[in-house]
């Protein structure tokens, strides 16, 4: 089993093109003096929700003369890339402690159009999965694009941390610009150069659970094309990790709220609490580390649109996207975006185990595995009962008081350079089938 581990990290960083630059010579790790590293890997990944990436990205670090390693002093990040289900991601992070003094800045530009984006309704096992709807050789198949619309995401946010007690109690401000602009699947776009036996039936034959909720009421008519979220955030954190990518002993918790406010909303108000707790065991130093994830999130007040109420909140974005529950960034082989409410509970549990370490050009690398166990649900509901009691055949779209925790379970493997340029490929399993079944996510870093 370790040697067929080992091959796969062999293989992911045979695959991937790494390119190290230092401003010396000597000596595995950089020197203090204007030393810098690149990583650079095509974007070629496969996610079970997306399909498969092609593109590029790359990640320099400036290790300079202050940050101790592997702590770095500025890191850019760059991506462009393309889903083949027609979704796409455009992105440039930066982030630093040393750009302004004491304080640790993030800033994040992206656009990511997604030509099919998953909605399964509203509050969990409440809402009905027909997996034989999206399945060809099933007789009760309606289409592949049933439970998808279209969406166009765009996002700017700046977000600010500095020391409130110590070096471990930081304060927490922000503000981010998310547009969403969201309609139905094009169809026609699809069913392009197909055989006749391949289109996709036309949304006015069959109706989408997109379209449907619109009809029967459940997304509002002023949210049916998205809008934009302005938002202000503020919060507390406290950290004491021994490293950002992969810690092995410490914690890392935070405290956020977010607020949208009415009068640059253009609409009603709105706010969000979210609470983290991340923890970090050495049970064999530097090899076997036991870590864990607890996260809430819920509203404080008013009306929050539907399609932003699968963002995620959190004090720095570890990924191009924060969102769930369901997917590469929550419950790994559930259905992304299967777990919609008001408020939820998502917990995280990895064992993660560095068992190969060796040096490669000068550089230090390692390969891991972890094992994992992903749960969540929704503590309170998006409020629709009172809108579904006439609805045709509701029983084959809803199951009222269904909901209970959703479990998946899985194993991971992880290439690291430096400490810092982490390739990543997890596979999660759920372990209900009204979930879906399993999910293979390609990318980078720990999912915390």
């Amino acid at each position: 089993m370790k040697e067929t581990i080992r091959f796969i990290c062999i293989a992911i960083f045979l695959f991937s093109f790494y390119g190290n630059v230092w401003g010396q010579k000597k000596g595995p790790y950089p020197e203090p003096e204007k030393s810098w590293g690149l990583g650079v890997l095509p974007a070629v990944s496969y996610d079970t929700d997306l399909g498969f990436q092609y593109g590029a990205l790359a990640n320099f670090y400036l290790y300079g003369t202050r940050a101790k390693y592997p702590d770095y002093e500025h890191s850019f990040y760059f991506e462009i890339s393309r889903y083949t289900n027609s979704s796409g991601l455009f992105r440039i992070y930066y982030d630093s402690e040393y750009l302004f003094p004491g304080i640790f800045l993030n800033a994040d530009l992206s656009y990511m159009p997604e030509s099919a984006y998953d909605f399964y309704g509203f509050n969990g096992f409440e809402s009905r999965y027909q997996s034989d709807w999206e399945d060809e050789d099933s007789p009760d198949y309606r289409s592949r694009m049933f439970y998808r619309y279209q969406r166009k995401y765009f996002r700017f946010k700046v977000d600010l941390q500095g020391k409130l007690s110590g070096d471990n109690v930081r304060w927490i401000a922000g503000f981010n610009l998310q547009h969403f602009s969201v309609g139905s699947v094009d169809i026609e776009k699809f069913n392009e150069n197909k055989k006749e036996e391949d289109r996709l039936p036309s949304i006015d034959s069959i109706p989408g659970l997109y379209e449907r909720y619109i009809d029967w009421g459940l997304i509002e008519g002023k949210e049916t094309d998205g809008g934009s979220v302005p938002a202000l955030k503020a919060g507390l954190v406290y950290d004491t990790r021994d490293e950002k990518k992969n810690p092995s002993k410490g914690i890392w918790s935070e405290a956020v709220i977010e607020v949208v406010p009415c009068f640059a909303r253009g609409k009603s108000d709105f706010a969000k609490l979210s609470l983290i707790h991340r923890q970090y065991f050495p049970l064999v130093p530097e090899k076997l580390t036991l870590a864990y994830r607890l996260v809430y999130q819920g509203s404080l007040w008013g009306d929050v649109p539907f399609y932003y109420q699968s963002q995620l909140i959190t004090s720095i974005l570890t990924g191009s996207s924060s969102e769930g529950l369901g997917g590469a960034k929550s419950l790994r082989g559930v259905k992304r975006n299967r777990v919609i409410g008001d408020a939820i509970f998502l917990g995280n549990l990895e064992l993660r185990w560095k068992f190969w370490n060796f040096k490669f050009m000068k550089q230090d690398f390692y390969c891991g595995i972890n094992s994992f166990m992903d749960m969540g649900r929704t503590l309170k509901s998006i409020p629709i009962k009172d809108k579904v009691k006439n609805i045709e055949n509701q029983e084959d779209y809803f199951e009222p008081g269904a909901e209970k925790m959703h479990y998946s379970y899985g194993l991971g493997v992880k290439a690291a350079m430096n400490k810092n340029f982490i390739v990543s490929v997890d596979f999660g399993l759920a372990a209900d089938q009204r979930d879906g079944k399993s999910g293979l996510y390609m990318g980078l870093n720990y999912l915390f």
